[in-house]
């Protein structure tokens, strides 16, 4: 732990002022130390109190993502106790998969203010714009065979749309099987990426990338037509590290449920694709069809001029009415 994280931590459990040597004593370091971690925190828009013979005071946080903040909202027993975040990465999806690949434990997060190589689905690019959104990864380890990896992103995105409701006046809808939508535009993507062992048939691990438009935002002209953010919709600021804690809550609630598939009611109640038009895209293949259903697997199921049949799959893109 950071003496920066350690005096935050504290100073949000207190009320009353508390002086810089009584934190000292406290957290065991000097009272030097102390004093680096204020002015740090306050660089970094923290408005921090500081009385002669009374000590420092928290007034007020910005919108930034710290684990203290997070850890103040969690309720899980598992999901994001272990976690590191960091001012910048190139994509939270990698360096899960590094720490994966070395035995990072189940649950363990991620979490990046902005990157530099932001990854979405079919090797696109993830727009990821510095302290406006929350861009994290979960290492899992799931016992599921791999051929049911398509459930993990399903029950992502409904533990994503219940956090993002909970803390704002929106609607969120499912567009199958990665992206969350708020008023007809994009707000969410989810990028689930799985190692599979082969001795068993199952994931030796997967990492879950989750990246939100959260805060007022403008977008470049290829994305203004289609792509939103929390607050472009709700009016109002949302707390970054709220958000990323209830959506570790909403993901260990769910989580029980990978193999039952319980939770695939709401993801239908959710859809903004069933009954409409699509386009099916499976790598260099394209081909249109009516979304019919989402099957318990997750499974998308289609019908085509050669019948019904289900995809678990590649994507699809909704066709105008």
């Amino acid at each position: 732990m950071s003496t920066k994280n350690d005096v935050l931590r504290t100073l949000m459990g207190e009320d009353a002022p508390m002086s810089g040597e009584r934190l000292a004593r406290r957290l065991g370091v000097s009272r030097n130390s102390v004093w680096k971690a204020v002015e740090q925190l306050r660089r970094e828009g923290y408005a921090i109190d500081a009385a002669t013979n009374r000590g420092y005071r928290l007034v007020d946080s910005p919108n930034r993502i710290s684990q203290p903040e997070i850890e103040r909202w969690l309720t899980t027993d598992v999901l994001a106790r272990r976690m590191e975040v960091n001012e910048r990465l190139d994509s939270t999806n990698t360096r899960a998969k590094a720490l994966a690949s070395t035995g990072a434990p189940h649950g363990y997060l991620v979490v990046a203010e902005s990157q530099s190589g932001g990854k979405g689905r079919m090797g696109r690019s993830f727009f990821s714009p510095e302290h406006s959104g929350v861009y994290i990864t979960y290492v899992l380890r799931p016992k599921l065979l791999a051929d049911k990896a398509v459930m993990i992103t399903s029950m992502a995105a409904v533990a994503v749309a219940r956090a993002i409701e909970a803390l704002s006046d929106v609607d969120v809808k499912i567009k199958w099987v990665n992206d969350l939508f708020i008023g007809g535009k994009k707000v969410c993507g989810i990028l689930c990426e799985a190692s599979m062992d082969f001795e068993t048939g199952g994931l030796e691990y997967a990492v879950l990338g989750i990246g939100i438009n959260v805060t007022k935002m403008t977008f470049p002209p290829e994305l203004q037509d289609i792509a939103t953010s929390i607050e472009n919709e709700c009016g109002h600021a949302v707390s970054r590290s709220r958000l990323i804690a209830g959506i570790s809550n909403q993901l260990e609630e769910l989580y029980g449920q990978i193999e039952t598939g319980e939770f695939m009611a709401e993801s239908r109640a959710r859809s903004n694709v069933i009954g409409r038009d699509v386009l099916v895209i499976q790598g260099d293949e394209r081909f249109e069809a009516q979304a019919l259903d989402i099957d318990e697997a997750g499974r998308l199921v289609i019908r085509t001029e050669s019948g019904v049949t289900r995809v678990g799959s590649g994507e699809i893109s909704l066709k105008l009415k």
